[in-house]
């Protein structure tokens, strides 16, 4: 059984969409653009640049744009350069790109079966523009040739009519009800908030119908600010394909380039206990997946399975065994005095990122007088 060494949230730098979902971030921030990115650096680059041994072991990489992961239609050959290399892959899609499903389809076996899926049921989408079979077609297309998957919906006020229609398409489509995800509202960055006019324990009680366990854990650490040592910047990264940042988290205090001096090795250093984020709004893959060791969680396979009705898995047994894995248990944990040096390192940065936002902040000001 292969041992996970290192998660890394790969960010697909690509804003286009092949639908316009209201409660998406990137709708919230205008940011929708038509054109696809060009990737400067070739799949072998990419493969090279995260080298097991440049990462120390192998590593799950989650790929996810900022519109549609699959529409860059050489994406799929990224994809499979680091399959290649030994790594495992998770790609977030809505399933409506037939040429890049066809493509992956095609992968040799023992490629796929260190693939997953996480398939957007944007269903009121789907519904209008009449994508069902489409979507479901790609779905099985990758199930039957071997890779895992699973069916997450974000819970909008406008879905709540639709809920048991939903569940039923699902049941018949895939064997089991779909998971349930929470949605944040990015308009302000500051709070990171829940996204609905319903109060908070109206919204728990409207979406727990669908019993997923993605939903609960995701709901019971929302809006909690995390305080405690945390192993990002170590054990988990968030990359920029694209550009080749490589930061501790979402907001990072230590930065690098994973295609300069592509053959010297990265640097791995927690972030500690200096979260930048007003909570952990993706914790349900970052804490399950060990980056908080005392903090008790829930496997990631556990938030990500469903049995069906017929007794198969939507988690196939080697992405099960990995994604049942936690990171504290293949890495070596810090002595308490290294983690007062991070501690100490990273208030110092801290402290000199703040300094320098102020020093632009005045200039600007001082600039448009």
């Amino acid at each position: 059984m292969d041992k996970l060494k290192r998660f890394i949230d790969v960010y697909v730098p690509v804003e286009a969409c092949t639908l316009r979902c209201h409660y998406c971030y990137i709708t919230h921030h205008r940011l929708f653009a038509n054109k696809l990115p060009k990737f400067k650096h070739s799949p072998e680059q990419f493969r090279k640049a995260l080298s097991k041994k440049r990462l120390g072991g192998v590593c799950l990489l989650n790929f996810c744009g900022g519109g549609e992961t699959l529409l860059p239609p050489e994406l799929p050959q990224y994809l499979r350069a680091v399959l290649e290399e030994g790594h495992y892959v998770s790609v977030v899609t809505n399933a409506t790109v037939d040429k890049a499903f066809d493509e992956i389809s095609n992968f040799p076996k023992d490629l796929l079966e260190r693939m997953f899926f996480k398939f957007s049921y944007h269903y009121l989408q789907l519904k209008e523009r009449k994508l069902f079979e489409k979507f479901f077609n790609n779905i099985r297309k990758v199930r039957n040739a071997g890779a895992s998957f699973t069916l997450e919906a974000t819970p909008s006020d406008e879905l709540i009519p639709y809920i048991q229609e939903m569940q039923e398409l699902a049941i018949k489509e895939v064997g089991a009800v779909c998971h349930i995800t929470v949605a944040r509202d990015e308009h302000d960055m500051s709070k990171l908030n829940i996204l609905t006019n319903l109060s908070k324990e109206e919204y728990r009680k409207t979406w727990s119908v669908f019993k997923s366990q993605l939903f609960d854990y995701k709901f019971s650490i929302f809006n909690v600010k995390r305080n405690e040592f945390c192993y990002a910047g170590d054990w988990t990264l968030s990359l920029d394909m694209g550009s080749g940042a490589l930061k501790q988290c979402y907001k990072s205090l230590l930065n690098q380039n994973i295609y300069e001096d592509i053959n010297k090795p990265l640097k791995f250093k927690a972030i500690g206990c200096h979260c930048m984020q007003p909570h952990c709004f993706n914790g349900h893959a970052w804490i399950t997946l060990g980056t908080i060791p005392e903090l008790n969680a829930p496997t990631y396979a556990d938030l990500r399975n469903r049995i069906c009705k017929d007794g198969s898995e939507w988690l196939q047994h080697q992405i099960k065994d990995l994604m049942s894995q936690k990171l504290y248990e293949n890495n070596e944990e810090y002595s308490p005095w290294k983690k007062l040096l991070i501690n100490a390192e990273m208030s110092i940065r801290e402290s000199a990122n703040k300094a320098i936002q102020k020093g632009f902040s005045i200039f600007n000001k001082i600039r448009h007088k």
